[in-house]
């Protein structure tokens, strides 16, 4: 007899199960769904089969051929388009020979007597026959109404418990004789429940009802598909499954070929262990299904789980009751609470966490020590921490979306309290609006009142944040150097960034989702500032000697970057009475991120305007307006190293007290101590951490005056102890006019200096290794720990290594007296540590 096996679903329940592989093809017992159908027909002597394809339809075709190796003939047929179950029958009129045939799902389970239903059939004289049988919960599927003869009189889809008149259910097999494609039209759509059987009752055709007892699960959903194996190992469903049978503790399990179990195993009797599987010792194993090529090291815990082929389970790991695909990697350490499904080929990192009810879809990386509270769907990894070194960033849409937004403004405003008070603002563009009402909405459901910038440059946010005494701050934007990234910031009462205690605090929240929500009258309200942009001006044009500025009459050329900077900074300059001519000075939330190249080019048409319209200087903010690039007097592009050189004269050369301090970061080139005894100070050189929150921190010290991080960024602890490119352009003007000098004439007082900066892949797990090693190795030499290891060459020379702390790099810096002593330097040291990262 021939059948037609409908293997063409999605599965799209079944995800992430399904995400990659159809879902016929999805394991229960080890083998594929399909393979236990293929099975049952063969069992019932039906073995001419005709598979029905869609979705993902080449591994099914692979794997099972033309059918030799299952004892049975299997065509296939791949319809065109999606034309219903019964529209896709229809296609295979053509490929049944014989009078009658059966049509059965590839995704379901069931031991259901298949000859009693030929039986049946053919005593009813039936055109149509479809198989039913009891569940417990029939609301899900079709109740089909017949009379004491078995002829269907009614169907009734997934009915309400007012509807529910029997426990009889669709079981979605079916019996036909081959007149049934008469009623099926060719490429239509068309569906057995909603069109051909309804039809069939209306022209008052033969349409039977067989019962059949027996196990039956439409594997529908992961809960299911998990419940399916409870049943299968308390052996509800008589299905073939591979392995011999081995006494374990008194219990009786089933242990495929090939198979070693280790020392102190201990299980119940309700076990099944795929081929090639290795079981460390002190393993516990219960109510569980382990697949083929699996590898569980040492202390272990499984307990109602689904283990698929190829999973490599590190030491002391706990899962329970929860689904994990094949070749995923589950470090040592790693909790798994209940629920939970991990797709295929995830790396799940040592001592992570992942929650109850979390699904993570197939090819992610979740980090050493993480925990997991939210599904892991479109982005590639899970961070082990939420902060990073620019605040919250992550992968718009699918990293940061609105829903995580949602709740991350939630923990925060949790942090803060009710009726607390929270600036916001962002950048010009509208996946920043997006993903900053998301957090407003989250601050106001925990009762936290906004004051909302719209769109405004950091350094006046950070200000205003400072001057309005509320409670926070935040501010969104796209990432300077990816355009699909989003970072949020977040900053405490004096609009300094929060400290890290802060951020663990609203990362413990936000796991938690312990959020205190605010009653109906708590719930905040947003407000406009009005005088924002007023505070920050008033204070600017306070901190700066504007007489003379105007006095020294300047013409300068200001490229605004598209930034939002344009919409308070030309009113400043206008104060400052110098005569500006502006670039780019409209806001285009196009252009906010700028390649390597565009921003080359835009730096190349700066210095070009500076040399025709022959002005004082140039300067380029960013689009945040934190840190600018500096173009001379003679149209010299000056790198960032040598700008921060120069300023740094500049501004020693203006300070009038005897003894001060100035921050710099580790990387920072060793010129600076040559600079210092001309000046004939007691100047301290504080060597700060190289993050931007530990030199702000500096900032705010007793007698520093000036801090510069060699990147373009720079503060003057007299206006606001931040990075802030508007203020910086007006204190340079400044120390121009006072001193009555160029750029270039104290460019040419710099001594020639060369730090070299590169990177290597190094993995988090190998970090501390390399550093390490690093320190052992140089135990005669001066080394600095401020951050990273600075090692000492000689007097003048040294060499940094400074681990990300957000990727899996290791920055390395050096400074020599010679360019090729550098080259060679680093040369050696990046041979060494690629070594030692290899071992």
């Amino acid at each position: 007899m021939q059948a037609i096996i409908m293997a063409g679903g999605f599965g799209t329940r079944l995800r992430p199960l399904t995400s990659i592989i159809p879902k016929p093809m999805v394991p229960v017992a080890n083998k594929p769904m399909m393979e236990h159908v293929i099975r049952l027909l063969k069992k019932n002597n039906i073995n001419d089969l005709i598979v029905l394809l869609f979705y993902q339809h080449e591994y099914i075709t692979s794997y099972f051929g033309n059918g030799e190796n299952f004892g049975v003939n299997i065509q296939y047929i791949l319809p065109d388009g999606d034309y219903g179950t019964c529209g896709a029958v229809g296609f295979a009129r053509d490929y049944i020979k014989d009078d009658e045939f059966i049509v059965i799902s590839a995704d379901i389970i069931t031991d259901l007597d298949l000859k009693k239903l030929i039986e049946f059939h053919k005593n009813k004289n039936s055109l149509a026959t479809i198989v039913l049988t009891s569940v417990e919960n029939p609301l899900s599927y079709g109740i089909v109404i017949y009379d004491e003869d078995f002829r269907i009189k009614k169907f009734l889809e997934k009915p309400t418990w007012s509807e529910v008149f029997s426990d009889k259910v669709n079981t979605g097999i079916y019996m036909f004789n081959r007149e049934i494609f008469e009623y099926i039209p060719k490429d239509t759509f068309f569906d057995f429940s909603k069109d051909l059987f309804p039809k069939l009752l209306e022209e008052n055709v033969p349409l039977y009802a067989c019962v059949l007892d027996g196990y039956w699960k439409d594997v529908g959903t992961l809960q299911e598909y998990r419940f399916c194996h409870y049943d299968i190992l308390e052996k509800r469903v008589n299905l073939y499954i591979d392995g011999k049978i081995i006494r374990v503790n008194n219990n009786e399990i089933i242990v495929g070929s090939n198979t070693i179990i280790g020392e102190n195993f201990n299980c119940d009797k309700y076990v099944i262990i795929g081929k090639n599987t290795k079981i460390g010792n002190n393993v516990i194993i219960n109510r569980s299904v382990i697949g083929d090529n699996c590898e569980i090291e040492d202390g272990c815990i499984i307990f109602g789980s689904v283990i698929m082929n190829g999973v490599h389970i590190g030491k002391n790991s706990s899962i329970k009751e929860s689904i994990i695909h094949h070749k995923t990697r589950i470090g040592s350490s790693v909790v798994v609470e209940v629920n939970s499904v991990i797709g295929e080929e995830c790396n799940i990192q040592n001592n992570s966490h992942i929650k109850a009810n979390i699904k993570i879809w197939p090819k992610k990386i979740v980090e050493e020590g993480a925990t997991v509270s939210t599904s892991l769907i479109w982005q590639e990894k899970w961070n082990r921490v939420l902060f990073g070194s620019m605040g919250v960033v992550g992968l718009l849409n699918s990293e940061i979306s609105p829903e995580f937004a949602c709740k991350l403004g939630a923990a925060f405003g949790s942090l803060l309290g009710k009726g607390k008070n929270v600036i916001t603002s962002r950048d010009a563009h509208k996946a920043s609006r997006m993903i900053k009402r998301s957090i407003i909405s989250g601050l106001l459901s925990a009762g936290v009142k906004v004051g909302d910038l719209r769109a405004a440059p950091i350094p006046v946010v950070r200000y205003e944040v400072g001057k309005e005494n509320v409670d926070g701050g935040l501010h969104v934007r796209l990432s300077p150097h990816n355009p699909n990234v989003i970072e949020i910031r977040f900053f405490d009462r004096h609009g300094n960034d929060i400290s890290v205690a802060q951020e663990k605090s609203i990362e413990q929240l936000f796991l938690r989702e312990d959020f205190p929500r605010a009653s109906v009258e708590e719930v905040g309200e947003i407000v406009l500032p009005p005088r924002a942009y007023e505070y920050y001006r008033d204070g600017y044009l306070k901190s700066l000697d504007v007489e003379t500025i105007r006095k020294a009459k300047l013409k300068v050329v200001i490229d605004y970057s598209y930034s939002t900077a344009v919409n308070i900074f030309p009113s400043i300059l206008g104060e400052l009475g110098v005569e500006v001519v502006s670039l780019n000075a409209f806001v285009d939330s196009s252009k906010i991120v700028r390649t390597d190249a565009e921003l080359n080019y835009a730096l190349e048409q700066l210095a070009n305007i500076v040399t025709t319209l022959d002005a004082d200087v140039g300067f380029m903010l960013d689009n945040g307006a934190e840190k600018i690039y500096i173009v001379d007097d003679k149209g010299k592009i000056l790198d960032n190293q040598l700008a921060s050189v120069v300023i740094l004269l500049l501004r020693l050369a203006s300070i009038k007290e005897e003894k001060f301090k100035i921050a710099l970061p580790v990387y920072f080139s060793n010129v600076v101590n040559e600079i210092i005894p001309s000046f004939h100070k007691d100047i301290e050189v504080v060597w700060s951490k190289t993050l931007p929150r530990y030199l702000r921190e500096e900032a705010r010290k007793e007698n520093v005056k000036f801090i510069v991080d060699g990147l373009g960024g720079y503060i003057f602890p007299e206006f606001q102890a931040a990075f802030d490119g508007m203020f910086a352009i007006g204190k340079i003007l400044e120390l121009i006019a006072s001193q009555d000098t160029k750029i270039s004439r104290v460019k040419r007082e710099v001594p020639d200096f060369n730090v070299v900066h590169t990177k290597i892949s190094c993995g988090w797990e190998s970090k501390g290794f390399v550093i390490r090693k690093l320190i052992e190795e140089h135990k005669n030499y001066k080394i600095d720990l401020i951050d990273g290891v600075k090692i000492w060459i000689n007097n003048k020379d040294w060499i940094l290594f400074l681990p990300d702390p957000d990727e899996a790099y290791i920055h390395i810096y050096v400074e020599t007296q010679r360019e090729k002593d550098t080259q060679k330097l680093l040369s050696e040291y990046i041979t060494k540590l690629n070594s030692w990262i290899k071992k």
